[in-house]
Order: C-alpha cells, then sequence, then structure tokens
C-alpha cells in the first residue's frame, strides 16, 4: 500500500520505518530540509535502539523515501498520517497549527479520495476541526476525505519493538470501507490474535489521552506513597512488591523516583486538564498528579540542600544519567533539568554522564559554566562532593562501589531511582538517600526544621 507519513520525528520516523519494513510503499515528508538530507543519507538523529538501521534497510530496499515536497507527499499516499508536533500552549492546551497545516495541504493538492489519520496525539474533538478545516479550504470543491485516529502508544527506547508488536491497534474510523483499507494496512501486525480496535472517533482521541494519565497517574501514586513511608518510616520497596504481587495493580509504572517526564506525560497530562476545563468538567484527579510530579521534581535538590544545611557555593556534583528515562537521548521536562538548574542557582558546579542525552544537554545548556559533560562515568566522579542519580540506565545499576568512594570527596550517594541496596552501602560505610525507605536512608533535614518523627523512632 502506498503510505505517505507527515512529520519525521520521533513518532512519524519509527512509524515510517516500521511500515516500510513489512512492504509497503512510504513517503515520509518533513518541512526541515537540513533534517531531511540527512535522512536521506542514512543519519538519524535522534536516539532509539534498533531504528537507524530500519532507516537504512527501507531506504536500501526502495520502501522508504523522504522529501520536502509537500505536493509529492499528498498526491502519494492511500492512507495519509499525520505525525507532527503538538506543543503545549502556554495555557496547556495543545497547539494543532501543524495538524491543520497538513489538512491545508491535502486540500491545496489532493485530487482522489483520502484516508487522512490523526497519530499525532490530539484533543477529543480534533478530527471533527480537521475535516471542518479541509473542508474550508477546498471552497466548495468536493472531495472525500475520511479522518482517522490511530494514536499510538509507543514507550521511548522500545518503540520499534512496540510498532513491530503492538499490545493494541486502536482505530476510530466510520464507514466499513475505512475499516476494511486500515485492516488492510495493519494485517502484518495483526496476524497472531486480533490487536485492532474499532471505536469511535472522539473515543479514540480519548484513549491515547486516558492512558497516558493513567500511566503518569500510577507514578505520582507511587511517589506519594514514597513521601508517606518516609514519614511513617516505612521502605517503598517492600511496599511497591506487596501492592505489585496483586494483578489487579500490577508491578508496571509503581517505581518511585524524582518524577516523570519526556514528550507524553506531561503535556498529555497539560493538556487534558485543559480540555476539562474548556468542557467545564472537574479535573481534580489529574491536576493532584501534576502537583505531585512538579514537587517530585525537586524532591533530589531539596535533600541534597537540607545535607549540607542550605550552602551548595562551591560545591561539584556528580551526576549519572540526563535523560528522562532509559534508552532514549530525550530531555523534554526531564527531572535531570530541574535538578541541574536548581544546583547552579545555588552556586554549585556539575560534572555530568549520560549514555545517550550528552549531545542534547549540550544543545540546552551551551554557555554554562557550571556545567562538565564527561566521557564515562567513572570521569565524573573524581573529585565531586556526591553522586547523583537520576536515571536508571542499566549500566550505573552494579557499579564499583569502592572505586566510587576512593573518588568521591565524600561517600554520599542520593539515588532518584532506588537502585542500591541502603543496608549494603550503609555496611560500606555511604550516606545513601533514596526515595522513600524510612528511617534505613537517614533522612537529612532542612535547617530549621524539626526531626521528624517516625513510627520504627
Amino acid at each position: 500500500m502506498k503510505i505517505t507519513v507527515f512529520g519525521s520525528g520521533y513518532v512519524g520516523l519509527v512509524q515510517a520505518a516500521v511500515l516500510a519494513e513489512v512492504g509497503h510503499d512510504v513517503v515520509c515528508m518533513d518541512v526541515d530540509e537540513k533534517k531531511v538530507e540527512l535522512l536521506r543519507q542514512g543519519h538519524v538523529s535522534i536516539y532509539e535502539p534498533g531504528l537507524s538501521s530500519l532507516v537504512r534497510e527501507g531506504m536500501d530496499g526502495g520502501r522508504l523515501h523522504f522529501t520536502t515536497d509537500e505536493k509529492l507527499a499528498v498526491e502519494h499516499g492511500r492512507v495519509a498520517f499525520i505525525a507532527v508536533g503538538t506543543p503545549s500552549c502556554a495555557d496547556g492546551s495543545a497547539d494543532l497549527k501543524y495538524v491543520m497545516s497538513v489538512g491545508e495541504a491535502v486540500a491545496r493538492h489532493r485530487q482522489l479520495p483520502l484516508i487522512l489519520v490523526e497519530k499525532s496525539t490530539v484533543p477529543v474533538g480534533t478530527g471533527d476541526k480537521l475535516r471542518a478545516h479541509i473542508d474550508a479550504a477546498l471552497g466548495g470543491r468536493e472531495l472525500r476525505i475520511d479522518i482517522v485516529s490511530n494514536p499510538e502508544f509507543l514507550k521511548e527506547g522500545s518503540a520499534v519493538a512496540d510498532c513491530r508488536r503492538p499490545d493494541r491497534i486502536v482505530i476510530g474510523c466510520e464507514g466499513e470501507d475505512v475499516r476494511d483499507v486500515m485492516r488492510d494496512l495493519y494485517s502484518p501486525f495483526n496476524r497472531n490474535h486480533d490487536r485492532i480496535m474499532f471505536m469511535d472517533l472522539r473515543s479514540a482521541e480519548l484513549t491515547k489521552y486516558a492512558a497516558n494519565c493513567m500511566l503518569a497517574t500510577k507514578i505520582s501514586f507511587i511517589n506519594q506513597i514514597a513521601e508517606l513511608a518516609e514519614h511513617l518510616g516505612a521502605d517503598i520497596e517492600s511496599v511497591r512488591q506487596g501492592i505489585g504481587a496483586d494483578t489487579r495493580i500490577g508491578y508496571h509504572f509503581i517505581y518511585p523516583g524524582c518524577g516523570y517526564g519526556g514528550s507524553c506525560f506531561p503535556k498529555d497530562m497539560r493538556a487534558l486538564i485543559h480540555s476539562a476545563e474548556q468542557a467545564h468538567c472537574s479535573s481534580d484527579l489529574l491536576q493532584a498528579v501534576e502537583a505531585i510530579n512538579e514537587r517530585q521534581k525537586h524532591k533530589l535538590f531539596e535533600r541534597i540542600k537540607a545535607f549540607y544545611q542550605g550552602d551548595l557555593r562551591g560545591k561539584t556534583f556528580a551526576v549519572w544519567g540526563l535523560a528522562f528515562k532509559p534508552n532514549t537521548d530525550d530531555m523534554r521536562d526531564a527531572p535531570s533539568r530541574v535538578l541541574l538548574e536548581s544546583l547552579w542557582a545555588a552556586g554549585a558546579s556539575v560534572r555530568a554522564f549520560d549514555p545517550e542525552a550528552m549531545q542534547e544537554t549540550q544543545h540546552l545548556y551551551p554557555d554554562e559554566e557550571k556545567l562538565m559533560l564527561m566521557g564515562t562515568p567513572e570521569s565524573v566522579l573524581s573529585g565531586a562532593d556526591a553522586l547523583i542519580i537520576c536515571t536508571e540506565w542499566q549500566q550505573f545499576k552494579a557499579p564499583d562501589f569502592e572505586l566510587i568512594q576512593q573518588r568521591l570527596k565524600a561517600p554520599v550517594i542520593f539515588d532518584g531511582r532506588n537502585l542500591y541496596d541502603a543496608e549494603r552501602l550503609s555496611r560500606k560505610g555511604f550516606k545513601y538517600f533514596p526515595i522513600g525507605r524510612g528511617d534505613s536512608c537517614q533522612l537529612p533535614v532542612a535547617p530549621g526544621q524539626p526531626r521528624r518523627t517516625t513510627a520504627a523512632a
């Protein structure tokens, strides 16, 4: 099938490459000439395991093409996917100008019927707005455009695998003929068992937001319980295992930490809150989830500041992990950014390492004199006052603690991802501060604040 994908960002590029892999003839269009030229040369600017080789294989096989020519792109596909950005506006709503610009291009150049698929995460009702926008741009010219919502459920770090073997394929559309085309398009991914879920357009649009906000809710819930565990002298790791064993809850997304980030959860949470406000509907739970997460992003800095009695001037901190999660270079809304900027504002310097996000960090902070990016996790340790862990990369999970102890000025670790055994580190002489692990963590207290009385005390 001839397929067009508008947008060569994270979602669009993965979708285009995987569709080409199974035999579809895919044209991926982007307005960024530099990016398109790099892609034509086989250079993928985002880090995602397996994506670069998949893109090259698609191009070598003649099934994947990149262009800046909107007319060519509009005319190519029987089905066209919209995978452009929908960034947050100041009021939290999703900015749909790029989505609507695709509609305008379709109205300008398309002569034959088209199935236009929303792959971008868009608010409920966007499909109807897009249809009206295209009709207005057509200026009375008759042209059948079927709008479909087919949200992506990709996880950064495993997006290629998720796209190849999706949990479910949600399709919101009208008309049996449109269903047949979409079923045919996805047939290579639907052989083991039927993963396709057909529904109406608005329900599909809401499904995407509901899924992301549910996952964000689980993260904020466990972080709220972790805070309670600290006050009550309980160990959140034991609590996590205890509740995760209940199959109604499960273990996924109940790992306490320094907050969620990335391109999806924060943006989608804000957009759904805004949609609720526009619909005159309460969003109390969603607002609480967002507030807990924002508070959680400051927790590492607050602990560091308390430990050093409020004076961080002249101190240097080693930071492991900058990306918002492992197996990506994405730093959008990453907890590490809140930490770094707070440390710099307090007069501290940072020596940091991340396996993939170094270039993105340099791009974000090109002139920051208090930031030094190092080539290995070990090299950031020398002369640092403490080690801080922001991202749970695999290579950080079993480090040489003797080496860490030798290189740091003092054996102090602030762990935003609960990677290590607190008792083991205590025996080795470390002062170790994870998230939600009660008295065993020797939690510092901010100057002027009374020390917490816990159940253990």
